[in-house]
């Protein structure tokens, strides 16, 4: 087991869940923390776009007659700049991360919204290849299709990713941050903040 897991016990549920965050967070952390830094990340999503675009790619070069080898070469070329372009929103979420020292972001409640952002990215995308649209439907559609992946990595994975790294060399992950978790709203701050009061309140009465 790994030594920030074994450390997990020493938070609160709320805290270690959030550390340990949600299934995707929990695929990639199943790895050594070398092998799952937020560049390593960003690869991987960026593989799978990649993947995603061969068939369209191969749909267009065909039917502009183009060889077999010019089709692999143009597809070679587009996840080169995919790969290098999500392996850098990496780097840069790591770096932000460990500089404004933010916590990671729950995304149980916004899934709704982020996930389906590649389908439809995927869609338009398929649809300006094929049919040779507008170049700036084209980028629309590039775009919409890569954002999920740095955003997901800016906002919940890398900061969560900071914090795992300075558990397992035995830091404190939550040195230099002005809160240590994002609430879902506000009425849970308040209720804590009330809660903590009333506990006040009895110890000032017991002495």
């Amino acid at each position: 087991m790994s030594k920030w897991r074994e450390r997990l016990n020493d938070y609160d549920d709320e805290h270690r869940h959030m550390l340990e965050g949600g299934s995707i967070s929990q695929l990639f952390l199943n790895y050594s923390l070398s092998f799952s830094h937020p560049v390593f990340v960003g690869i991987v999503y960026g593989i799978v776009i990649n993947l995603t675009l061969l068939l369209p790619i191969f749909y267009e070069g065909n039917t502009d007659s183009e060889g077999f080898s010019d089709i692999v070469q143009k597809w070679a070329n587009e996840s080169l700049i995919i790969l290098l372009l999500c392996a850098s929103l990496g780097a840069i979420s790591a770096i932000i991360s460990s500089i404004v020292r933010w916590p990671p972001v729950r995304l149980e409640r916004r899934r709704r919204y982020l996930y389906p952002l590649p389908f439809i990215g995927f869609l338009i995308t398929t649809i300006t290849i094929i049919f040779s649209t507008s170049e700036e439907l084209k980028i629309l559609g590039y775009f919409i299709l890569l954002a999920p992946g740095p955003l997901y990595i800016q906002i919940s994975y890398a900061p969560r990713w900071r914090m795992i790294e300075r558990i397992d060399r035995d830091l404190d992950p939550f040195e230099g941050m002005k809160k240590t978790i994002f609430r879902e709203n506000k009425n849970e701050e308040l209720i804590e903040q009330n809660y903590d009061e009333l506990e006040n309140a009895i110890e000032e009465l017991d002495l």
